[in-house]
């Protein structure tokens, strides 16, 4: 027998006004109203922010992005995951709606190995990057939201795509993604070089997300650093945003630090002592303080 049945339990009247919360995983809509026409028509709008970016050097390919998962005013996920392991020399930066970009991550994952069990290695970045464009570009028009930037290192060295789930394809040096994208492209084009060492490629990426997640509202939570090198790719750290950018106010910025050291290395020309920069007395100076006679002075 069942328990209810032993306690005497009734559900309570669900068509009736209660003065109670609606169940987990429903909405309390007005009574005689069809829930999903009613939250398609009244329902909040669900605008989702990331700050997503990759950049390629010389000593391979850096993925960074923030942590927090967001949909409008809500907080979906604290410290969600957006830099995605795709095999040992490949990952992918993820921006658009987390469904999406976990389930084509595994298909892109699962069609890979196949291939490297066919033909005996792994495919390229570039191949990886059309196989995906290919596939996904079949689901236009279907609300498939996926925006994503391949890095990895193949036979040709460090190689970076840029895949949008429209079937566009593109091949570059920097890619940013997600609300937080145009802050974070202000950073990375002042301070990006190829032939910058590692540790300035590991304080340009989380430079540029903490300043990211400082300025747009639907970033923030942790910077998650990746590094993709010729051994494979490496989990490099995970740091507070919120401390991060506080830590990097208090550091000079880079084109005063340069300037100072220029100034240094090469001091300008010395100025004769109470001279100006045409060689005149200082301004201080009157007829009679020099020593000199005041007709010469005058003249």
């Amino acid at each position: 027998m069942a328990l209810q049945d032993v306690c005497k339990w009734q559900a309570p009247d669900t068509q009736g006004l209660s003065p109670h919360l609606s169940p987990a995983g429903g909405w309390a809509v007005p009574r005689g109203c069809d829930p999903q026409a009613f939250l398609q028509t009244h329902g909040p709008r669900l605008a989702h922010g990331t700050t997503t970016l990759a950049f390629r050097f010389r000593h391979g390919v850096i993925a960074a992005a923030d942590t927090r998962s967001s949909c409008s005013n809500y907080v979906a996920c604290p410290a969600s995951r957006k830099v995605i392991p795709v095999h040992q020399h490949l990952v992918g930066t993820t921006s658009g709606t987390s469904a999406d970009c976990a389930t084509w991550y595994r298909v892109l994952q699962r069609e890979l190995r196949l291939r490297a069990l066919r033909e005996g290695r792994l495919p390229s970045v570039a191949s990886a990057a059309k196989l995906l464009s290919t596939m996904m570009s079949r689901y236009r028009g279907l609300d498939l939201c996926v925006a994503t930037a391949l890095c990895g290192w193949d036979r040709s060295g460090p190689a970076l795509f840029y895949v949008y789930s429209d079937g566009t394809r593109l091949q570059g040096d920097i890619f940013s993604v997600g609300s937080g994208s145009p802050y974070a492209y202000g950073v990375l084009d002042r301070g990006y070089r190829y032939d910058m060492t590692t540790q300035e490629a590991y304080a340009l990426a989380r430079r540029a997300v903490a300043h990211a997640t400082h300025r747009d509202a639907y970033s923030g939570g942790s910077v998650d650093l990746f590094h993709v090198r010729e051994s494979g790719w490496e989990y490099v750290s995970r740091n507070d945003a919120c401390v991060l950018y506080s830590e990097l106010q208090k550091l000079p910025e880079p084109e005063k630090q340069e300037e100072k050291e220029a100034s240094q290395a090469h001091p300008g020309p010395a100025t004769p002592h109470g001279a100006g920069d045409g060689g005149e007395l200082s301004v201080g100076c009157r007829p009679g303080d020099s020593g000199l006679p005041a007709e010469t002075e005058t003249l």
